[in-house]
């Protein structure tokens, strides 16, 4: 299904909200984490439309979401360059996502250096080799393209590298693009399973290094690495690049590995 089928159910004035048409964007049980986060910020921005840029989020996956949701969002504070604002997902009478926005006004700068370019760089996507071609969960199948952008095949180093755009490109404004897309990857500790299993993202929280981010044709550069798993979790870090090299998310993760 279309991008439509997450945003358009999604009104200013929050309440109930049906997403059974999202079939497609489904991950098991539940919404892919950037589809569900999607929704999310919609909820904040449509509520709030004169807010200033986003800068940073906090978004905990608490329970599945889909089908019949109730949308809440609340400014918790508004200053005169910061404003935080907290929308949540409702479904079966219960919390299924909370997230804290952060948005804010740019000032003068007093401390400017650019993010480092990714090591290894991969070359651009125009030639890398398709993966997931017809593969994976329904919500990549459907919407997403990817494109290698590593050596490493199986288990190794737990880090998992991929071209990314959406099949769908022109429907949202960039940084929305950049909220759907940058959850797209497994975690990283995948590569490091002794045995296979299920895993599962439980929080996302990502700070945006641009907040007007634009690439080549829709391409990003993302990356999911573990910087610690044990105890059937993993600390993760997520990081998307535009396909000229310049980082435009940093992000943390905490991830469920079952098996």
């Amino acid at each position: 299904m279309s991008i439509a089928s997450l945003i358009d159910p999604v009104a200013a004035a929050g309440g109930p909200a049906n997403l059974s048409h999202a079939e497609h964007w489904m991950q098991g049980r539940t919404l892919y984490g950037g589809a569900s986060a999607l929704v999310a910020y919609t909820a904040a921005i449509r509520a709030f439309p004169d807010l200033p840029p986003l800068r940073a989020a906090q978004v905990g996956f608490v329970a599945p979401v889909g089908g019949e949701i109730e949308l809440r969002r609340e400014i918790v504070r508004q200053g005169r360059n910061v404003a935080q604002v907290r929308s949540e997902i409702w479904a079966d009478g219960a919390c299924a996502l909370t997230a804290l926005w952060l948005f804010g006004t740019a000032r003068e700068a007093n401390a400017v250096h650019p993010a480092d370019p990714p090591e290894d760089w991969p070359g651009g996507p125009e030639d890398a080799e398709p993966v997931m071609v017809d593969k994976g969960p329904a919500f990549i199948r459907h919407n997403f393209e990817l494109r290698r952008a590593q050596n490493e095949r199986g288990p190794g180093a737990p880090v998992v590298r991929r071209w990314a755009r959406l099949t769908e490109r022109g429907v949202l404004d960039p940084v929305s693009e950049l909220i759907l897309m940058g959850d797209v990857l497994p975690p990283g500790a995948m590569r490091a399973m002794q045995r296979q299993g299920p895993v599962s993202s439980i929080n996302w929280s990502f700070n945006l290094l641009d907040t007007e981010p634009a690439t080549r044709d829709g391409w990003w550069l993302s990356e999911n690495a573990s910087q610690h798993a044990d105890a059937g979790y993993s600390s993760e870090r997520l990081r998307l690049w535009n396909a000229e090299g310049k980082r435009v998310l940093d992000g943390m993760q905490a991830a469920a590995i079952f098996g």
